[in-house]
């Protein structure tokens, strides 16, 4: 018998810390969607696994419009948001993490900064193909905290703000995962084009040094694919 999924309001404890991160988000955002392959969406179907608040999707159809999207997360009341928010777009929404069980398969998937919450790699990579469409593609960030010193202050604060365990996979573990499941594995380092802000404090990193680490050193862009 399955065990029920653990539905909870949203990621953070803090839900009014969630409706400021949409903005924040958007040049990582726009980073992935520059380096994807597709040049045109017009005939996919879309999968947004982890989407908070659905903002992702909406920024993707603007610059690259799809067929239809589907944005899943167990956070209720973010779901709910993203339900508000998406005006007359093809999207539909879903709480749930078994994207597997919704009776669709999609051409291209996205999770932006969510693997390091995901603590069953090889589960997650089993729903991911069940999930896509032969010749499917799946685009996943993850920031790789293994050798900054700020690693510790990370987990210890996301653990106390977040109701999801954080985890620090390596790159070969994330790769490995999908490798089981028959997908080839490709990855970009991400690399900011812009100027990055520093601020007084930071509240996952110590200190400037640590966060240039992370933007310059340490940020990825995985593209799992099938045949």
């Amino acid at each position: 018998m399955n065990k029920p999924e653990p539905v909870y309001d949203a990621w953070v404890k803090d839900i009014a810390g969630e409706n400021e991160m949409e903005e924040r988000h958007r040049p990582g955002w726009q980073a992935v969607v520059d380096a994807m392959k597709e040049q045109q969406l017009t005939k996919a179907t879309v999968l947004d696994f982890g989407c908070n608040q659905g903002g992702f999707l909406r920024y993707l159809y603007e610059r690259k419009p799809f067929k239809t999207a589907t944005g899943i997360d167990l956070g209720a009341k973010s779901i709910a948001v993203a339900e508000e928010r998406r005006g007359q777009l093809p999207l539909r929404y879903a709480v749930t993490g078994s994207p597997e069980k919704l009776g669709e398969r999609f051409d291209i998937a996205f999770s932006l900064s969510v693997l390091y919450l995901v603590g069953d790699l090889a589960e997650h990579a089993a729903k991911i193909r069940l999930s896509l469409n032969p010749g499917g593609v799946y685009y996943a960030t993850y920031t790789d905290y293994h050798n900054n010193p700020s690693a510790a202050y990370f987990l210890q604060t996301i653990s106390q703000e977040s109701v999801l365990k954080p985890n620090l996979h390596t790159l070969d573990a994330i790769a490995g995962a999908f490798f089981t499941e028959g997908f080839q594995v490709g990855i970009k380092k991400m690399i900011p084009v812009d100027f990055v802000e520093l601020l007084p404090q930071h509240k996952y990193i110590l200190c400037n040094e640590d966060y240039i680490k992370t933007k310059y050193e340490s940020t990825y862009l995985f593209r799992f694919s099938l045949p």
